[in-house]
């Protein structure tokens, strides 16, 4: 099951974005944000645990923030703060460990210096 990004665009250096990831009922445990710059591998960001526990990559930590709404929809969300230009890169959410199979489009995040 492809679990599906959105909230991404352009927004220029010191700005925010939030970007959300809906996952299918079924999929529970560990969720992780992800993303991939131009020319670079797909990279971990954050992740967090069913009962929220959360972890950051030390290139985002204090500046993103990961979250999740265990209402119907069980969204988990990633608030990104004091955005830099290296943080342009198409975002992904996946489980974590991610299963290669249910990478979805990812959401693209432009930042401007």
């Amino acid at each position: 099951v492809q679990l599906q990004a959105s909230g991404g665009g352009l927004v220029q250096a010191g700005g925010s974005l939030r970007l959300s990831c809906v996952t299918p009922g079924t999929v529970l445990g560990i969720i992780g944000w992800y993303r991939q710059a131009p020319g670079k591998q797909r990279e971990w960001v954050a992740t967090i645990e069913s009962g929220s526990s959360t972890t950051y990559a030390d290139s985002v930590k204090g500046r993103f923030t990961i979250s999740r709404d265990n209402s119907a929809w069980n969204t988990v969300y990633l608030q990104m703060d004091i955005l830099k230009p290296e943080d342009t890169a198409v975002y992904y959410c996946n489980t974590f460990p991610p299963l290669p199979d249910d990478w979805g489009q990812g959401t693209q995040v432009t930042v401007s210096s």
